[in-house]
């Protein structure tokens, strides 16, 4: 006899987080079924809401419930500087260093030819017109040093030099092959603050 399909789809649906397979699925679906209820419900309606009100930022491309965040509102950042992150995950890691006192763009991914993932399907557009503004004097690449973000940068680097802009990247402080959000603040600020032109 089967699973109830209403189990089946719980599983399914959480099989689309990251790094969870179908037995992780299973245990998790198991467990909120039968120890936590209460939790399966705020987690169902968290997502719901968040769903309904998170947006995309129109300068920075960040989440926020608002047309724009907070902190692109914010008088006391540098607006000369836009540094373009891959993930919001990683812009908060670079916040977490309080080194870096300019703007963001989130670039929401990276170029990855072998997922299908060029330059159209990162809307590159809104980068440049965020970069292009008349206002930003340097962009800060920090993109990870994985192949596929070191593709993004040189990329980038191409592109916006070519608008006549002060390209730089990140110092690699950071280990090759490792991700911003998986490393410490005071690594980041290091490679932040040793960021080199291109």
């Amino acid at each position: 006899m089967s699973a109830p399909s209403s189990l089946e789809a719980l599983i399914e649906a959480l099989r689309c987080l990251p790094g969870v397979g179908p037995k992780s699925a299973q245990r998790m679906a198991y467990y909120l079924l039968q120890r936590d209820r209460q939790g399966a419900a705020r987690l169902g309606q968290a997502l719901t809401h968040s769903l309904q009100v998170l947006r995309n930022c129109a300068r920075c491309n960040n989440y926020t419930e608002d047309e724009v965040c907070e902190r692109c509102q914010s008088p006391r950042r540098d607006a000369t500087q836009l540094c373009v992150v891959e993930s919001p995950a990683d812009l908060n890691m670079m916040e977490q260093t309080h080194v870096y006192q300019g703007l963001y763009f989130c670039l929401m991914g990276r170029i990855a030819p072998l997922d299908g993932v060029g330059p159209r399907e990162l809307k590159l557009d809104r980068l440049l017109d965020r970069a292009c503004d008349g206002v930003v004097k340097e962009v800060i690449l920090a993109t990870n040093f994985t192949n596929e973000g070191e593709a993004t940068a040189h990329y980038l680097g191409e592109l916006l030099r070519a608008r006549g802009l002060s390209v730089s990247r990140i110092a690699r402080g950071l280990p090759v092959g490792s991700e911003l959000e998986h490393t410490d603040a005071g690594t980041i600020a290091q490679a932040l603050v040793e960021r080199r032109p291109l």
